[in-house]
């Protein structure tokens, strides 16, 4: 596949490259990352040509708006697609000295608020362009109001209240306005998307770990409804946070939670196709969403120079319509998966 070829955005108009960077890594998520190896990974994608960046204020509590803006305000800002998220306030702790960054492994010391209300939303979006060091946003992404994040409905109500009562009002005013081009949601977990399609005119979700080469439950309802509401479908996750990056090895990672024994099983019998057809686990993960005519990119992380390049090579490889076709005999993705070969 070619990661500068294009897709539309659901009915917004955007066109998307194919392949676009997720900006978590920059954030040091699970892992600690330098400047200099932040501004060096930056510098590999854009030579490669990528031209799709990602990012939110809780990705390392700031730090990843703050890396990314620094590396691209020095592009043209003509040439690049940028994405970041809304929902989170970011504000100084009361204790700076007893700080707990949490599951980053580093970033910035900051707490954070949700607030999807109206001045919570315009504040966050003011304070991204300032970590971004732009004026101007492309896709802006409602960021994590699900139960993954706030657990029970009453809560999640409250803060889809909050939206419902302003907060959508403030996108929709940044859109009209053409300070945003595109509004989306950020998606860990199904059940969420057909709320938001219920009560708001979306563009396109993020949707993160749910369509993978995994997982494939959101061609039951999510996908269809999607489709028939010309919602486009940006993926995150796309390695299911890890193990189809790094095969059925001990300790591998599944939705950032140590892979079971049938994960693994299942990861293995995967790996053994691959095997047949000459095709790398990791190309199968990245390019099995696009079968779907939902989907417009992905956007695999990195924090170094060599997994930019080669996620890209994977990206690259020619994968036969065979392959795809024994993975569905031997049950492993659904038969009803579109296949990228058809699309």
């Amino acid at each position: 596949m070619d990661p500068q070829a294009k897709r539309r955005l659901g009915k917004s108009g955007v066109e998307l490259p194919l392949f676009g960077f997720g900006g978590a890594p920059l954030g040091e998520l699970f892992v600690k990352v330098s400047d200099a190896n932040a501004e060096v990974t930056l510098q590999a994608a854009w030579d490669e040509g990528v031209r799709y960046y990602d990012t939110a204020p809780w990705y390392g509590r700031g730090q990843s708006e703050h890396r990314l803006g620094r590396f691209l305000y020095r592009q043209p800002r003509g040439e690049f697609v940028l994405s970041t998220k809304v929902g989170r306030v970011l504000k100084a702790p009361p204790d700076p000295a007893a700080f707990d960054t949490g599951f980053w492994s580093g970033g910035l010391h900051f707490d954070h608020v949700f607030d999807y209300s109206y001045d919570g939303i315009m504040r966050a979006y003011e304070d991204c362009l300032q970590r971004l060091g732009m004026n101007r946003i492309d896709l802006l992404v409602i960021h994590d109001l699900d139960f993954q994040h706030h657990a029970v409905e009453p809560k999640v109500q409250a803060y889809l209240g909050q939206l419902i009562g302003g907060g959508w009002r403030a996108l929709e005013e940044l859109r009209r306005g053409g300070r945003i081009r595109a509004i989306g949601a950020g998606i860990n977990e199904l059940g969420m998307m057909p709320r938001f399609l219920d009560l708001f005119d979306m563009d396109f979700f993020l949707l993160a770990l749910r369509y993978t080469l995994m997982e494939h439950d959101a061609l039951e309802a999510e996908l269809p409804y999607c489709q028939r509401r010309d919602v486009g479908i940006i993926i995150g996750g796309v390695f299911s946070s890890g193990i189809t990056a790094t095969g059925a090895v001990p300790g591998a990672k599944y939705n950032y939670a140590n892979a079971t024994p049938e994960v693994l099983d299942k990861v293995r019998r995967i790996q053994a196709v691959c095997g047949r057809h000459g095709v790398p686990l990791q190309a199968a993960a990245l390019q099995f969403p696009f079968g779907h005519p939902s989907v417009t990119s992905v956007i695999p992380g990195a924090f170094r120079p060599d997994q930019v390049t080669a996620n890209l090579g994977h990206f690259r490889h020619a994968i036969p319509e065979a392959f795809w076709q024994e993975l569905q005999h031997e049950r492993l993705i659904r038969a009803e998966a579109p296949l990228p070969a058809s699309a």
